[in-house]
């Protein structure tokens, strides 16, 4: 029925966009593909009953082509029996693409969010721009399914964006890309010209956004935020004015996987489909098949930090200066732990020798996250979190990947976005 539904959508809702549609992709060298696979079947072992049931991982299987039938079994049923009543709005749009991506029905998922996004209120022009990462994918949903009835929200979600002043975030543009690009390509014939200026207008000032954060080795961002650039550079039909050199950015990933940075199974769910030379846009053309496709055989990877018998030295510090709230603290503590441990038996150690580093962690998708120090925990509400930082450098993983190294001084500041 899925299929026969897009067969009819690609007749009826004939777009005058079609023609414009740019897919700019490189491939892997085939001498390279050991070291793709080899991060595919680490992220499909990720899968088990025991583990938070991960939409972004259903979509890269599904994209990539699935190397264990098991795995995508188990996530498809755990998705579809997920409670609509417990998800957030980016939540329900990442689980009605991942369902759809396995030929599943959503019909009242997407009602759901329909009406979501029909009631959504706009973030204020000050606003961080992570505020339009949930409302990004839950119209990038919408659009695969309907996106004649889309039209509007789409319509009003692009003027929000065009509004808001905040520093740009790259992984918010991308998802924000794939999104307008779908509407873009689907604007029905007969629609008023606005929509296709629109659409086009703030897709240019996006990747132009995005381009500008492209590092003179390739990485865009960050290189966890790098996989949903290149899906959303890959695809936009308004190209930036600074030339993406997608082969550049291509070597700089395999060099990061060869040395362990791809470890994380949502860091590896959003670098393998542009990996596979697929998008998120590709979701809806998925064929589902039962056909067993052979497991290659993969690289052994190097250990991305030597685990060694001596110890290091960590400097750890929790800070809260915020106004308003109680308790304020600035404290610092030496922890020493064996060389290559992860920053979370930091915390742990931190914990066990005073009781003032006490912290909690909630489980999510890219693992777990420190949700609470001494008692002070995040609000979204107030926009509050625990940001980590070495030096003054934001890390760019969680606390059960990232490495700490000897004499290093990390700090974990209550800060509001």
């Amino acid at each position: 029925m899925a299929w026969l539904a897009l067969f009819l959508l690609s007749h009826l809702w004939a777009t005058t966009g079609t023609s414009t549609q740019v897919r700019s992709s490189c491939s892997i060298p085939s001498g390279q593909q050991p070291w793709v696979d080899g991060i595919q079947v680490l992220m499909e072992k990720s899968v088990t009953q025991s583990a938070l049931p991960n939409p972004s991982i259903l979509i890269a299987m599904n994209l990539a082509g699935s190397y264990n039938l098991e795995a995508q079994k188990l996530l498809t049923e755990e998705l579809m029996a997920s409670n609509i009543d417990d998800l957030t709005m980016g939540q329900l749009a990442l689980n009605i693409m991942a369902l759809t991506s396995s030929c599943r029905d959503t019909g009242s998922k997407v009602s759901v969010l329909q009406r979501e996004m029909e009631r959504w209120a706009a973030p204020g022009p000050n606003d961080g721009a992570i505020a339009f990462y949930a409302p990004s994918l839950a119209v990038l949903a919408l659009c695969q399914k309907n996106s004649e009835a889309t039209l509007p929200v789409a319509a009003g979600f692009a003027k929000a964006l065009l509004a808001n002043t905040s520093p740009f975030n790259v992984d918010t543009g991308a998802v924000a890309t794939l999104a307008l690009t779908c509407m873009y390509n689907k604007i029905p014939v007969g629609s008023e010209d606005s929509y296709r200026t629109l659409f086009g207008h703030v897709l240019k000032s996006i990747v132009d956004n995005i381009s500008m954060k492209i590092q003179d080795n390739g990485i865009i961002g960050n290189i966890y935020s790098t996989g949903l650039a290149m899906q959303a550079l890959s695809v936009t039909p308004e190209q930036p004015n600074k030339k993406w050199d997608c082969e550049k950015t291509m070597a700089i990933v395999l060099d990061e996987i060869k040395q362990g940075k791809f470890q994380n199974p949502m860091s590896i769910a959003q670098i393998l489909p542009s990996l596979k030379g697929k998008t998120y846009l590709d979701v809806p053309h998925i064929t589902c098949g039962s056909g067993q496709v052979v497991s290659p055989s993969v690289p052994i990877y190097p250990t991305p930090v030597p685990t060694s018998a001596s110890n290091i030295t960590v400097t750890y510090t929790i800070n809260n200066q915020l106004r308003g709230v109680e308790l304020l603290f600035n404290e610092t503590i030496e922890v020493s732990v064996k060389g290559g441990s992860v920053l979370l038996v930091v915390l742990q150690e931190a914990q066990r020798k005073n009781p003032m580093f006490k912290f909690e962690t909630t489980m999510t998708s890219w693992g777990p996250i420190v949700s609470s120090i001494n008692n002070i925990a995040e609000n979204v509400n107030h926009k509050t979190y625990w940001q980590f930082l070495s030096g003054g450098t934001p890390l760019s993983e969680g606390v059960a990947d990232y490495v700490p190294f000897n004499h290093e001084h990390i700090t974990a500041n209550f800060t509001q976005y």
